[in-house]
This record gives structure tokens, C-alpha cells and sequence, in this order.
């Protein structure tokens, strides 16, 4: 961490041990991302229940590179529990925004378009023609979401290409409408 980590404990006094382990836990954010620039811990009581006793919040703002996290969780009435809750938010926070600094995150690319362009239904079988006017060999048991003898030629259909024995085919192929 680049700045030294601040901690605010409002309406009540923090014990040296939960200053501790505030510490100890954000210390240990480090290892999960070490560009944290700063590390701010705010503990506060939102209000006194007359019925539940004393909840805790704890709040954590963690400025990183181009941006800033930021960690409420719902007041529990364990302030231990409540540090350690937030700080695993905090955890699983910093472990995305690394990932997505590093280009690890995996987008799907959206499933090809195409029509349906032939019907074999006597053979369970036909063939999608892409927008590329590309050929693709499908079987009955491709077809999600639909039933095969219910298909019509030109109807829309996404689907997942493989190489097959003889050329493309789709594995899986969705209706749109």
C-alpha cells in the first residue's frame, strides 16, 4: 500500500485488538493486488436497536489504478464478523480488478447467426446457411428449443460450429424466432 491505511471507528471507541486485525487483514490485501494506493476502513453503529443489540457496519474504500473499490456489507452484530465479511468482499473485489488489469477475464463471443437452408426430416438432418453463405450440416439431436420436424427453411437459428467428418457442422443450434 502506498499511503498509510486509515481507520474510523464513529459513534464507538475500536479496541486494540479489532485495530489489529483491521490492520492485519488489510495488510493482507497486498497479496492479491500489490498497486493498492490507499486503504480507508470506516466501523461505524448505525443506530441503536432496543430488540438486536448493537450492529456494526464496516465500510472499506481501496484506491487502485484508474479507479476505486468500495465494500458495504450489511451490519451484523459480531464485529469481528462483520470485519472479516467485508474484508473477504474486499478480497474477491481486488482478485477481479487484477484480473481484468491483466486481460484474464474471457468474454464470450456471441454465437453465430444463420437460417435454416435445407430439411431432410425423413433422414433427421439438415443444413444452416451462414450470412458468409457458408454450408453447416446439422442432426435432429443438434436442435435445442425447438423440435426438429417443426423447423421451417429460412427459420433464424444461432448455433456452435465443430469440424465434422465431412465439413462443418452444428453441434447445437437454437431457434431466435
Amino acid at each position: 500500500m502506498k499511503s498509510p491505511l486509515q481507520i474510523t471507528a464513529r459513534d464507538f471507541k475500536l479496541t486494540e485488538a479489532d485495530e489489529n486485525a483491521i490492520r492485519e487483514k488489510a495488510e493482507n490485501l497486498d497479496l492479491f493486488y500489490d498497486q493498492i494506493m490507499s486503504c480507508r476502513v470506516r466501523v461505524e453503529i448505525p443506530h441503536k436497536h432496543q430488540r438486536k443489540g448493537t450492529l456494526y457496519n464496516v465500510q472499506i474504500e481501496i484506491t487502485v489504478p484508474n479507479g476505486e473499490l468500495v465494500v458495504k456489507k450489511e451490519p451484523h452484530e459480531d464485529l469481528f464478523v462483520a470485519i472479516r465479511s467485508a474484508f473477504n468482499t474486499a478480497r474477491r473485489q481486488l482478485q477481479d480488478y487484477a484480473e481484468q488489469r491483466r486481460g484474464d477475464v474471457k468474454y464470450h463471443e456471441e454465437m453465430p447467426r444463420a437460417r435454416v437452408s435445407k430439411l431432410f426430416p425423413e433422414r433427421d438432418y439438415g443444413f444452416l446457411m451462414t450470412p458468409d453463405e457458408r454450408e453447416i450440416y446439422f442432426h435432429k439431436n443438434s436442435v435445442i428449443g425447438h423440435k426438429f420436424k417443426s423447423l421451417d427453411i429460412g427459420m433464424k437459428v444461432r448455433f456452435v460450429e465443430e469440424p465434422g467428418e465431412k465439413g462443418p457442422q452444428a453441434t447445437t443450434v437454437y431457434t431466435t424466432g
